[in-house]
């Protein structure tokens, strides 16, 4: 069987970039140790407040460190908890000082939800029955739209809330 000289280059070609990119896929999994995020850690999305983070008192941003804070926020029916404050009313801004590091950990109670502070880098699926975290340390300031980027009904466009990043 004769095969054109065109051929057998194309045919090199691909099955040389199929090698290189498992070479290169196994390298980042045995070697870096890169692997998707399927370690979280799970959750009961029927009884969230159970889990420290997702309690009532400690929803929305806490200061845990100099220039450290969580951020804990619970996503579910086109809302994003991040408590109440001193008057009992829900908390729809959060401020946080430009260099802060910041750890953001969210879950759903209900659907698939998006979260994603426009502008940053931050960016994660919120399942329910896992515990989505991301820490970043924001350096620029302005005030950014917390929005819920993934369909989840309805009233997905009302899922929203405010981030703050000032100068102290």
């Amino acid at each position: 069987m004769h095969i054109h000289k065109y051929e057998k280059i194309w045919l090199i070609f691909g099955v040389g970039s199929l090698i290189l990119f498992l070479v290169i896929l196994a390298i980042g999994a045995f070697y870096k140790g890169v692997h998707p995020p399927s370690h979280m850690d799970t959750i009961d999305p029927k009884n969230v407040q159970e889990n420290e983070s997702f309690k009532e008192e400690n929803l929305g941003l806490r200061q845990v460190g100099e220039n450290e804070y969580i951020v804990n926020v619970l996503s579910s029916g086109f809302y994003y908890d991040l408590g109440k404050d001193e008057d009992g009313k829900a908390v729809n801004t959060i401020r946080i000082p430009v260099g802060a590091k910041v750890l953001f950990q969210t879950t759903s109670t209900d659907v698939v939800h998006g979260f994603h502070i426009a502008g940053t880098n931050v960016n994660m699926m919120v399942e329910p029955g896992h515990i989505s975290t991301l820490e970043t340390i924001m350096q620029k300031p302005g005030t950014y739209t917390l929005l819920c980027n993934e369909y989840c009904g309805s009233g997905h466009h009302y899922m929203a809330a405010t981030v703050e990043v000032y100068e102290p």
